[in-house]
């Protein structure tokens, strides 16, 4: 019933749907040129041979999957793989990180037409989804096409789980679309289960076998060189409401440290400009990277609104706070901060990484904060006192790279309907780098 009405609201609401997309190209939020993709429309040919479908919707998803992508790679070369985002951040993150032959391609908007075209066009042998993406017009796709999906990587925050609880026969109709879940961890396979998923297995987080984060080494020199021996910090992954709270602490810590560097890194960088003018209407001196503008003496607070430059924070900063975390998001990745020698510092809201979170409070690897204040506190201890710094991010190092088997773990369960698509090789050297198509 209810998914029947989703589907029929779909088909009669294609205008509003068009007109809601072409708002969000307008503001930046969907590619100009590759607009069409996320009607179904291709831009790239098919492969010959068996092709992968791997969904992942946004960034953290993205970057999660690619030790993925790249172990298939070298066991299954003769697999195509087809990857799909919905996000203009997460694509140009896949232009960048994506290994030699891979394709990408924006993901179809859940309407049957479009989603329809998209299967006629690519026609995959396999699909494998990242952590929550339900979509009903999709799943019932695929399976009239008898085409198994997998969920990987799978999780149900505490929020969604109470929403789908009341519409459980819902959930069971869909997540049943799934020959299998993989789930995060044992709450998410439990979660699962009870929502009435079928084949639930719990080899781990992917997120644990995801590489340290790149970046460019003469950009890390020329930043390094403007900066000199000034303290710096990073509010990373930052959403609205949380710059302000980061800058009322810049301007507190500013007293105790007077050559403070704040960086902020905005989870949208098209968000940039707007939380620069409002920065600098509040007294602070702001430059944006986005615009050129670069560091000098009188820079307190540099605001990185550019694509795929986390690695690069992470390397200069001493101390991390992960944003979405002072606002009800659910929080961002904190083991991208760990693998990458950042003391981290977070909000209570960090419902998207439960089990993560708990693993870094056990180890005493994290700090929690509540409000500006308690965030100028940690901040000022942990740049003062380098034997605290140091217990935490040996802490959390530890803890971000002791689950090394995961990726193996996946691959064993995804490994029946893979020899069904392309059969296993013996690993070959690894591949090169190219850009999606532009």
């Amino acid at each position: 019933m209810i998914l029947g009405l989703y589907r029929a609201t779909a088909i009669v609401g294609e205008p509003m749907i068009r007109l809601l997309l072409a708002c969000r190209r307008q503001r930046g939020k969907e590619d100009r040129v590759r607009f069409k993709e996320r009607f179904g429309i291709p831009s790239l040919p098919r492969p010959a041979g068996g092709l992968a479908w791997i969904h992942a919707a946004s960034v953290g998803e993205a970057i999660s999957v690619l030790s993925l992508i790249n172990r298939l790679r070298e066991e299954r070369p003769s697999l195509t793989l087809l990857v799909t985002t919905g996000t203009v951040t997460s694509a140009a993150i896949m232009a960048d990180r994506l290994p030699a032959g891979v394709q990408h391609q924006y993901a179809p908007v859940d309407h049957p037409r479009w989603v329809g075209r998209f299967l006629d066009h690519w026609r995959p042998d396999l699909a494998l989804w990242l952590e929550s993406e339900f979509w009903p017009n999709t799943l019932a796709a695929l399976a009239n096409r008898h085409i198994p999906v997998v969920l990987i990587n799978a999780r149900i925050s505490p929020k969604s789980f109470a929403g789908w609880s009341r519409f459980r026969g819902t959930a069971a109709a869909l997540l049943n679309n799934f020959s299998r879940c993989l789930a995060q961890s044992v709450d998410d396979g439990e979660k699962l289960t009870a929502l009435g998923a079928l084949q639930v297995r719990v080899p781990g987080n992917l997120k644990f076998a995801a590489a340290p984060l790149p970046a460019i080494e003469t950009d890390l020199q020329h930043l390094a060189r403007l900066i000199g021996d000034r303290p710096v910090w990073a509010a990373v992954s930052t959403h609205p409401g949380e710059e302000d709270i980061v800058a009322t602490s810049h301007g507190a810590l500013a007293h105790q440290f007077p050559d403070l560097l704040t960086l902020i890194v905005p989870r949208h960088p098209v968000r940039g400009e707007d939380i620069a003018k409002r920065l600098q209407a509040a007294g602070h001196t702001v430059a944006r990277r986005a615009a050129g503008q670069v560091i000098d003496g009188d820079t307190g607070i540099y605001i990185i609104d550019t694509v795929g430059e986390l690695g690069l924070i992470y390397r200069l900063a001493k101390v991390a706070f992960i944003g979405g975390s002072l606002v009800p998001h659910g929080g961002q990745n904190l083991l991208e901060a760990a693998k990458l020698d950042c003391a981290i510092v977070h909000g209570p809201w960090m419902t998207n990484f439960t089990a993560i979170v708990a693993e870094m409070r056990q180890a005493a690897a994290t700090e929690e904060i509540s409000d500006s204040g308690q965030l100028t506190t940690v901040v000022a201890t942990l740049l003062q006192d380098d034997d605290l710094r140091g217990r935490r991010v040996a802490a959390a190092a530890r803890v971000a790279k002791k689950k090394d088997n995961i990726l193996d773990d996946v691959l064993d369960e995804l490994a029946p309907f893979l020899d069904a698509v392309a059969p296993r090789q013996e690993i070959s050297a690894p591949p090169t780098r190219c850009h999606a198509p532009s």
